[in-house]
């Protein structure tokens, strides 16, 4: 139960628990900082006009990226990090 509780979604999507806690971090800090943008855009309509939507397509952006890489074959990654198949 453990296994899949702190591993198995991360292994899904190509990375480690500790990774996988980076990304999830990064992408609630960058959501933070879009949210108090879309806080001061609603207070202030001329102030942050596209700065929420931006936030938001490059996250997508990066998750798509992110992916589509951890979706490779396996030689695949392997060949990108350097390491010869076996």
């Amino acid at each position: 139960m453990a296994r899949l509780s702190f591993t198995q979604h991360p292994a899904s999507v190509g990375e480690t628990y500790l990774e996988h806690m980076g990304m999830a971090l990064s992408f609630s800090g960058a959501l933070a900082l879009a949210a108090a943008a879309c806080l001061l855009h609603a207070l202030f309509p001329f102030a942050f006009e596209r700065t929420g939507s931006r936030a938001v397509e490059a996250l997508y952006r990066r998750m798509v990226t992110h992916r589509a890489k951890a979706t490779a074959a396996p030689s695949d990654r392997r060949a990108h990090a350097g390491v010869p198949n076996a």
